[in-house]
């Protein structure tokens, strides 16, 4: 039974708080002309790849996050969703719940040789409270009257898994929502933008318009902080914006 601080009944399998679905499996993207997908790409992959160099394996299938790790100039080699149960803990703080969620998809999905595992679990918070994806319209809509006028929190936490080693991080984003009249939660709702969104929105989309400011990640909010995720690409040998290859270092969880 889902503990009396947590909302949303609906079920949390893989899907980001603002970035949308994100379930077990999904179709690999519409091949462009001349391009290949599924185990031809992966070895196409291999063959251009140098010897020795590291293989991205996304822990997730939610679109979101690839087209953000698409921003920074990083494709993963491949898509494996971790099939985890995702129900907070009884009593389970957000912060903790964000952590564990994130560790055990990376638990679930162990890499072969050479491959590094990345997952991320990102939840949405007022106080103590997590706010889980709205099972309906009116869940949804109870939602944004909570967070209208308000500030709460976006944790997202990002697990890069090579070998028996998790570098992880931990990243807080405080969102101020504007108060909203209930004519305006009437039309975002009709939008049906906030279907399979923890916390009921998505920031990407229509409901920016009712963010009056965030302090933190952006893409965080989305589903990936781009910036730590980066650093902890470049730190288990990946090319990034962050600069060339660094030697491999612990990750700093916060």
């Amino acid at each position: 039974m889902v503990p009396a601080d947590v909302f949303g009944s609906g079920p949390r399998r893989d899907y980001d708080a603002q970035g949308g679905a994100g379930m077990v499996s999904e179709p690999a993207p519409a091949a462009r002309p001349g391009s290949r997908h599924g185990p031809d790409a992966e070895a196409d992959r291999g063959r251009d790849r140098p010897p020795g160099s590291p293989v991205l394996i996304l822990g997730s299938a939610s679109p979101r996050r690839r087209e953000l790790l698409a921003q920074i100039g990083v494709v993963p080699d491949a898509l494996r969703a971790a099939d985890i149960d995702e129900t907070p803990r009884t009593g389970e703080l957000p912060r903790d719940y964000c952590r564990r969620v994130a560790r055990q998809k990376a638990e679930a999905l162990v890499p072969a040789a050479r491959e590094a595992v990345l997952t991320a679990d990102t939840t949405v918070a007022i106080g103590r409270r997590i706010l889980g994806k709205p099972a309906d319209a009116a869940e949804a809509a109870r939602f944004l009257r909570g967070l209208s006028g308000r500030r709460h929190r976006v944790l997202t936490a990002v697990v890069l898994r090579t070998g028996d080693r998790f570098r992880e991080r931990l990243v807080e984003t405080v969102v101020k929502v504007r108060r909203l009249s209930d004519a305006q939660i009437a039309d975002y709702i009709a939008s049906g933008e906030w279907q399979g969104k923890a916390g009921g929105y998505a920031i990407q989309g229509r409901f920016a318009a009712h963010v009056e400011w965030l302090s933190g990640s952006f893409t965080g909010v989305v589903g990936l902080p781009l910036a730590e995720t980066a650093a902890l690409l470049s730190a288990a040998g990946f090319a990034t914006p962050v600069g060339p290859a660094l030697p491999q270092t612990e990750g700093r969880l916060a």
